[in-house]
């Protein structure tokens, strides 16, 4: 079984299952998980986890995404981007200056209210599967941060801009929003993922680049192994005498490592061996290192 994680570059008209479903032909193996939803129309960089890898699906989501977009002032649709029904047509009054400082205006802090066409779930249902029988919801704003905005180039009606924000953030709805705030509407006219965390576009590779690579023989060329995703994490390598414990994912005292950390630090830990075993966690008040997502040998 493979383990690690593989950057896929996702291509226009894949849903984010369907490069699961893919790759899991590919690599042929089932245990397979991505690591945030990627609209169909939308391409970019897309990280995969096989095998015990799919344990760190939820902390590689929980990271912050850069996008490059395109932003079609003058035209609400109901998906918010070109896919969706044209609600309203305008005119786009606005100069070049005041569209820079109404993109401007989202950087920070702020509330977005989550689009219905989106995997979001409400009563166990997903949004967009309301939205396609016709119904439409109340959703809670969504706290959001914008870090970084910069504008691209700008031909009115379409603007083309970079965003470095939050998980969570929907750029369909900050370029629904930013047309609102012209008083002319907008809508999403393309989407490119530029780096998810700390993979970048540059990482990333096509299914039939994965494939050929399958093909050859240098698969492995393209997974990286769980503890190259944490390199600012420490690393301990325990002794012969503790290798029992990392084996049965026990604790482990700071004395018998010769190692204290600080006060909630996460820590890669290998076996004497050499084979990494695990990210724990280090407890001051007990002194212990303890499990937070185990790797074992085993599992593979």
């Amino acid at each position: 079984m493979i383990n690690g994680v593989i950057i896929v570059k996702k291509e226009k008209g894949f849903t984010s299952h369907d490069v699961v479903a893919k790759l899991r032909g590919i690599v042929k193996q089932k245990k397979i998980g991505h690591t945030g939803t990627l609209d169909p129309e939308a391409e970019g960089v897309l990280p995969v986890c096989l095998g015990n890898a799919t344990k760190l699906c939820d902390i590689l989501t929980d990271k912050t995404k850069e996008y490059v977009a395109e932003l079609l002032l003058g035209i609400t649709t109901d998906t918010q981007d070109m896919t969706g029904r044209i609600l309203a047509e305008r005119e786009v009054q606005a100069d070049e200056k005041q569209v820079e400082e109404a993109i401007l205006s989202f950087l920070g802090s702020s509330l977005q209210v989550p689009p219905m066409y989106s995997a979001l779930k409400i009563n166990g249902k997903k949004l967009y599967e309301l939205a396609r029988e016709g119904k439409e919801v109340e959703r809670k704003p969504r706290p959001i941060e914008v870090y970084e905005l910069q504008i691209l180039s700008m031909d009115l009606p379409v603007v083309k801009f970079r965003v470095l924000c939050s998980k969570g953030t929907y750029i369909r709805s900050l370029c629904a929003d930013i047309g609102e705030k012209l008083s002319c509407g907008g809508c999403m006219k393309s989407l490119m993922r530029t780096k998810a965390g700390e993979f970048s576009i540059e990482d990333a590779h096509t299914l039939s680049q994965i494939e050929e690579k399958r093909d050859t023989g240098h698969l492995d060329e393209l997974v990286i192994p769980v503890d190259r995703l944490f390199p600012s994490y420490r690393k301990i390598t325990v002794n012969a005498h503790s290798d029992r414990l990392l084996e049965n994912g026990n604790v482990c005292p700071a004395e018998l490592l010769g190692e204290r950390g600080r006060d909630g630090e996460k820590v890669l830990l290998y076996h004497s061996s050499g084979v990494f075993y695990g990210i724990y966690t280090y407890e001051e008040a007990s002194m212990l290192y303890k499990p937070y997502k185990m790797f074992l040998p085993k599992e593979s």
